[in-house]
């Protein structure tokens, strides 16, 4: 099984560079951004804060200390400037992250030697989850202009129940206004089934972000993303969320999933048991697949698959490279890749 895994892996990334070349001359012509999502794993800072961040002191199971957190700066600061730069040489625009612990390890982020020339601001607020971790927005001012942010706490009947706060960002990209929601919902912890409900209603709060904006523009420009700890095919995205497979039968009002179809071919952003999942989606409100080549619209999405960002060796060879595995630090990135999309414009 561990045979057929890998060699998947290696059939797959030669079969996205093929398409990659194949469609690179759409674009010729047109303005190209990059809009992604990354989930850092664990980006924790080395004191000891209000939230239960034990695990990573330096007294803690992991031995946390400057020089793993400083290594582990320089690993997601490096990732994230690769991210994009096939087709666009500026990077990325605008990156929704997760499983961070604060706004200061952000600032930290961004100040890191391979993104400090892209002078990356930031959107975070604190959530409530218990283990400290909150959802952000990195982007680049010259591409990316806020106007509007938010965050959503999901309240459920279970009062002791404590999550990560969905983040809504208004901007405009190459003249246009958009709507970028960040979300990291409820773990699989105690099984999928058990903690299914409560990604249920974490889908509906997002849902209900989503209607809000179609409310006041029902030609809006919405990007849902996140890890999802749900793959598209899950009752969370594709009933509650209802996100649609086939762009065709989107419509205004409607959501379109353009990771459903990546999922089906194999390729995920997370591996477990053998099996790739695709838990870290970006989802589009209908007005991104219009026809009309004058307005901002998808051209394609990707799942950041680099040799960097994956073990070499070893028992868990083919899968993400992470930072730390039961307590032994790697030095590496993370247990999820990132996910992208391109979307562009037409050129004046």
């Amino acid at each position: 099984m561990r045979r057929l895994f890998i060699f998947t892996l290696a059939f797959l990334s030669i079969t996205c560079k093929a398409a990659d070349k194949n469609q690179s001359h759409n674009t010729n012509k047109s303005q190209l951004s990059c809009i992604a999502f990354y989930n850092l794993e664990n980006l924790f800072d080395t004191i000891d804060g209000p939230n239960n961040d034990a695990e990573y002191l330096p007294k803690g199971a992991n031995k946390w200390n400057s020089m793993k957190y400083n290594a582990k700066l320089k690993n997601m600061s490096y990732a994230i400037s690769q991210i994009g730069l096939d087709k666009t040489p500026v990077g990325v625009a605008l990156i929704g992250v997760s499983e961070i612990e604060n706004r200061g390890v952000l600032e930290d982020l961004v100040k890191q030697p391979a993104l400090a020339n892209r002078t990356y601001q930031l959107v975070h607020y604190d959530s409530p989850d218990r283990r400290g971790v909150d959802v952000g927005l990195l982007y680049n001012p010259r591409l990316f202009t806020v106007s509007n942010t938010k965050s959503y706490r999901l309240v459920t009947a279970d009062t002791t129940f404590r999550t990560r706060d969905q983040l809504m960002v208004s901007g405009y990209l190459m003249g246009e206004k958009i709507h970028v929601i960040v979300n990291h919902w409820p773990s699989r912890y105690g099984g999928e089934e058990r903690s299914r409900p409560k990604r249920m209603e974490a889908a509906a709060l997002t849902r209900s972000i989503v209607d809000s904006l179609f409310k006041v523009d029902a030609k809006a420009k919405i990007v849902v993303m996140g890890d999802l700890n749900d793959d598209p095919t899950n009752p969370s995205c594709a009933n509650v969320l209802a996100a649609k497979k086939n762009s065709q039968e989107v419509h205004a009002g409607e959501l379109y999933n353009v990771f459903w179809k990546t999922l089906e071919k194999g390729i995920g952003s997370l591996a477990y048991n053998d099996r790739w999942n695709l838990f870290d989606q970006i989802i589009l409100s209908h007005a991104w697949i219009s026809d009309d080549k004058s307005k901002l619209r998808l051209w394609k999405p990707e799942v950041f698959y680099r040799n960097f960002l994956i073990q070499q060796e070893g028992k868990y060879k083919g899968t993400p490279l992470r930072t730390t595995s039961g307590g032994v630090w790697l030095n590496g990135y993370s247990d999820h890749l990132p996910t992208l999309i391109y979307v562009v414009k037409k050129a004046k």
